[in-house]
């Protein structure tokens, strides 16, 4: 039996649904005291840094047809990829819990049934998703993004036809704090592309294709955040879009945007799992996610994610750092136990740096800067023992 690869389409509509997010527009809330100006810009950048290094990081998994964790592997031994699959199913569960929460809120501000009850909705939408499977989607992800790309137009055009001449500009947030912000979204899905460019026909094309889109829209959610934070001087997504004029379609756009992100989400969760053990199951594990999910998301006080984004940096920015560094740069496939422990170390000096430089205000933020220092580290430190043999 032929297995089943997904096309270079098929990979771009799954990145616009990762895309079109209520957690990105609320983000984009954040930057309305730069004005539009240095806004755009901060979040032009950031997404560039941002969408580099998940290119980077799907083509490994493009080229190797391996599960994102499966790929930690090869740098970071049997133990680190543990590790590593570890926090990214904590992260993952944490975001179907965020997603589910943000959503919940936002739909119960447009109609009021309680945020509780759409919880479970936006949750059994979610498991629906999952059920079906990415590899079998096709026609109802077709319909969903197609959707979701008409009503956030709409969107677009009654928030900007408002705020052409708005002016919000403060000292509240630093250039180089703005675009770390805007690096953090991409760098969130850094553990998780592999999971989907390993099934791909083509998979430079896939990557290429799902990375632009991703870095594309995301840029357009955040800029709608702004926008609309700008033009109603509020950040609580439920009274921007009311007081947009939309309603129902408002109402639309935060439910189906939050369930194809957060399928995403519970998805690699699942398949990070099967990391962690071989009798785990994905989909069933994906399934639990969402279940927990769905439970955090209505007993826990999830409002502020900044600091959830900074420590996802933190941990994964050296880890790809050194995938990158070992993969492109090195040519190294895989690696023995000395070099494992030697990755782990150089990720342990890159988390540690990356803390660091969060007390410093660069211009480009603190991910690029953390990276580069670290595929630095690891370059030299190969080279010098490789020169030794």
């Amino acid at each position: 039996m032929t297995e089943k690869r997904t096309t270079v389409f098929e990979n771009s509509l799954i990145w616009f649904g990762a895309a079109v997010s209520i957690a990105e527009i609320i983000t984009g809330t954040y930057f309305a005291p730069l004005g539009f100006g240095k806004g755009i810009l901060a979040v032009i950048i950031g997404h560039i840094i941002g969408c580099a290094m998940l290119f980077f990081s799907g083509m490994i998994g493009g080229k190797t047809n391996k599960s994102a964790m499966e790929n930690v592997k090869m740098s970071f031994g049997q133990k680190g990829c543990l590790l590593f699959a570890v926090l990214n199913v904590i992260q993952l569960v944490c975001w179907t819990s965020i997603m589910i929460f943000d959503g919940a809120l936002a739909a119960n501000g447009i109609f009021d049934i309680g945020n509780w009850i759409w919880c479970i909705i936006i949750g059994a939408l979610i498991i629906l998703w999952i059920v079906i499977g990415v590899e079998n989607l096709g026609k109802l992800n077709t319909i969903a993004m197609a959707a979701l790309f008409i009503l956030t137009i709409i969107l677009s055009f009654v928030i900007f036809r408002k705020t052409s001449n708005a002016d919000y500009i403060s000292d509240a947030m630093t250039f180089g704090a703005a675009v770390e912000l805007s690096v953090a979204m991409p760098l969130s899905w850094l553990p998780l592309i592999s999971d989907y460019t390993r099934e791909a026909k083509e998979p430079f094309k896939a990557t290429l294709a799902s990375t632009l889109t991703y870095g594309i829209i995301s840029c357009w959610m955040y800029v709608i955040g702004m926008g609309a934070a700008i033009f109603t001087g509020e950040s609580d997504i439920a009274k921007i879009l009311l007081k947009a004029g939309l309603g129902i379609v408002g109402l639309v756009i935060i439910v189906f945007s939050t369930v194809t992100t957060t399928f995403l989400d519970a998805w690699s969760a699942g398949i990070s799992s099967e990391s962690i053990s071989s009798k785990l199951n994905g989909k069933t594990i994906a399934i639990v996610t969402t279940v927990i999910g769905i439970v955090g998301a209505i007993f826990l006080p999830l409002t502020d994610i900044t600091e959830f984004l900074y420590f996802i940096g933190s941990v994964f920015a050296p880890m790809i750092a050194i995938q990158i560094a070992d993969f492109f740069i090195l040519k190294q496939d895989n690696s023995d136990k000395d070099t494992n422990i030697q990755n782990m170390i150089i990720w342990l000096v890159g988390f540690v740096i990356y803390r660091i430089l969060m007390n410093v205000d660069f211009v480009l933020g603190n991910t690029l800067l953390d990276m580069v220092i670290t595929m630095l580290i690891c370059v030299v430190v190969k080279k010098l023992k490789k020169g030794k043999k």
